[in-house]
């Protein structure tokens, strides 16, 4: 008897943790957006300006690696936008149909830089650089699973050092893994956008500015699993207004 009462006590005890959790992680209000680790500091200012000219409203951002979000969102993650840091991971997205194809916009660019740590004694002056023996551990992104090391890749590729780099390279789950893999001194250099160098100007600065025939513009668009479908469309509206795009050209970001 005293086990059954034992137990009872625990069930309900644990019903009512469960409801509390409930109420305090899904309000009618929330509005859960998924970005790129790159848009971290520039989503962060949008979330809470959108939040102030929306009262009542609270803005659940989720940052990580854009391919890594996808599979989250097509899994069932509760997400109402995402904003990827590339066209291939939005495009895995739409044939999930895990966004909504008529939604989707693109709403910002960027430039993948190579960095080396501040107090770094060599800097190179060029991607043929790093085929140096000098350069033994250098940053990059799984071009299988992080847009900026898609870029990075393309980018290498095209001066025929891919193999030689990948060689040598330090694989970054998020290019925010990469910046601070750099920042720590843990590398010799590594690769990142633009705008996530400009976060850790005191600890990195940037060597080479990297051209790529391939643009790295940002989509985003509205999940088909929404339940706050006006709510999601504002907040993309806000995204391509005039101060969204404001926001979005401090952190330095570029039109796309």
């Amino acid at each position: 008897m005293l086990k059954k009462s034992r137990l009872k006590a625990a069930l309900g005890a644990a019903f009512a943790a469960t409801l509390v959790f409930s109420a305090g992680t899904a309000q009618a209000t929330d509005l859960v957006v998924s970005a790129a680790a790159s848009l971290t500091n520039a989503f962060k200012e949008l979330a809470q300006s959108f939040e102030q000219q929306h009262p009542g409203v609270k803005v659940i951002t989720n940052f990580g690696a854009s391919d890594i979000l996808m599979q989250q969102i097509v899994r069932g993650a509760p997400a109402d936008v995402f904003a990827s840091a590339d066209q291939t991971a939005m495009d895995k997205a739409v044939s999930e149909k895990a966004v909504t194809a008529a939604s989707r916009k693109n709403f910002a660019a960027n430039q993948i830089v190579l960095i080396v740590p501040h107090d770094a004694k060599l800097q190179p002056a060029s991607l043929n650089e790093l085929t140096r023996p000098d350069y033994k551990r250098i940053a990059l992104g799984n071009p299988a699973s992080v847009p900026f090391g898609r870029y990075t890749k393309t980018a290498l590729e095209q001066a025929g050092l891919w193999s030689q780099v990948q060689a040598k390279g330090v694989m970054a789950e998020n290019v925010r893994t990469s910046l601070d893999y750099v920042a720590r001194g843990e590398v010799d250099a590594g690769f990142v956008f633009a705008t996530d160098a400009a976060v850790m100007p005191e600890k990195v600065k940037v060597a080479v500015r990297i051209p790529s025939d391939t643009p790295a513009t940002y989509p985003i668009a509205i999940t088909t699993g929404t339940q706050q479908k006006e709510l999601a469309d504002q907040f993309l509206a806000y995204v391509l207004s005039p101060t969204g795009q404001g926001v979005l050209a401090r952190y330095g970001f570029l039109k796309p």
